[in-house]
């Protein structure tokens, strides 16, 4: 397997996925393309189209010509199919998770195991980041951030803490906006407590719910009857929107039913619950232990 990242519940995504040999696919988190290899061995007559708009990920393109890769966020799937001709597709992957290889890459910014720099664009190339953030926000847009992004009990303090400091010095690096939430990180949680305040960054660089709810609508759209949509979530922000949206059809999460109480649904689920990766799998890949695994077919 690719080192650039070992990718959870393989065998369980590609089996949900129901893979029709001549069928169209969409992976839309290519990463290390560990999903798309799987599919691919499975192909004979059709065609598998790959999102991602990290730079890394596309050197890292797998030589196939069965596969047409679109260097862009999943958010423009929509688009991106029209733009090629493509009507409907047969079935759609989306590994909502940051890559190891963006993890331990230092100078990406995403991870607090190292001292860089503040960034944590998946797309280098265009957007804000982190630290123009941190520096540039209102006190109550990076109150919000810290609270709903990264569901921090303490979110008050560590807004207060982050606008207290930038007064003084702009705030640059990972390991200079731990030093400035020292006060704030709880005896025995530093890890988790960091791993909070850096999901509510990221998501708000990337405006990773925003995204998600476009490829969900978008989804409505561009799958065939019968065709399978597998979602794999790593925090409750998106897996709650991913449960109400398979429930429901929509992203209020409220299931519509007809004149005689027929749920109106346009999903058949397929998992009735998320499924986990087994402790044997978190033993090997500790990455796995959030993985929330869902799927529904389209109706």
């Amino acid at each position: 397997m690719t080192p650039y990242h070992v990718p959870v519940m393989l065998k369980e995504t590609i089996e949900l996925l129901s893979i029709d040999p001549n069928g169209i696919y969409v992976d839309v988190t290519y990463g290390g393309g560990g999903h798309s290899r799987e599919i691919l061995s499975r192909l004979e007559g059709g065609k598998l189209i790959a999102f991602d708009q990290d730079a890394d990920a596309k050197r890292n393109l797998l030589e196939d010509e069965r596969l047409e890769f679109v260097a862009s966020n999943f958010a423009f799937i929509e688009s991106a199919l029209e733009a090629q001709q493509i009507k409907g597709v047969d079935g759609i992957i989306a590994d909502l998770g940051i890559s190891s290889h963006q993890i331990d890459t230092a100078e990406r910014g995403f991870s607090y195991r190292f001292d860089a720099p503040l960034d944590m664009r998946m797309n280098t190339s265009e957007g804000i980041t982190a630290a123009e953030i941190l520096n540039t926000y209102e006190e109550s847009e990076l109150y919000r951030i810290f609270k709903v992004y990264g569901e921090l009990p303490n979110a008050k303090k560590v807004q207060h803490l982050v606008v207290e400091r930038r007064a003084s010095e702009e705030i640059r690096t990972t390991g200079q906006l731990e030093n400035i939430l020292q006060s704030a990180i709880p005896h025995k949680r530093r890890a988790k407590f960091l791993a909070q305040v850096y999901q509510a960054l990221r998501i708000e660089v990337n405006q990773e719910m925003e995204a998600l709810e476009k490829l969900l609508l978008a989804s409505l759209n561009i799958l065939k009857p019968g065709g399978r949509f597998v979602v794999m979530a790593y925090h409750s922000l998106e897996d709650r929107m991913v449960k109400n949206f398979f429930r429901s059809g929509n992203l209020a999460g409220k299931v519509e039913k007809d004149f005689y109480g027929n749920d109106l649904s346009p999903w058949k689920k397929i998992t009735r619950k998320a499924i986990q990766a087994s402790q044997l799998e978190i033993d090997e890949n500790n990455r796995a232990r959030s993985a929330r695994l869902r799927a529904v077919e389209r109706k």
